[in-house]
């Protein structure tokens, strides 16, 4: 029987700066088309920068 694709997908974000993966979480397909853009704190720069969606490797 063939599977139907989830709506929740789970997702990266990296940071803008260093581009580093920092956070994952999860996004429904089918509420929000659009790459998610988050302002988050990375531990690597010690400020909050601006985190887009990547794919999970």
């Amino acid at each position: 029987m063939a599977s139907k694709k989830q709506t929740i997908e789970i997702i990266a974000m990296a940071c803008t700066e260093c581009k580093r993966r920092n956070y994952t979480t999860t996004k429904n397909r089918k509420t929000m088309q659009e790459k998610l853009e988050l302002m988050k704190y990375c531990k690597w720069d010690h400020k909050h920068t601006l985190h887009k969606e990547t794919k999970v490797k």
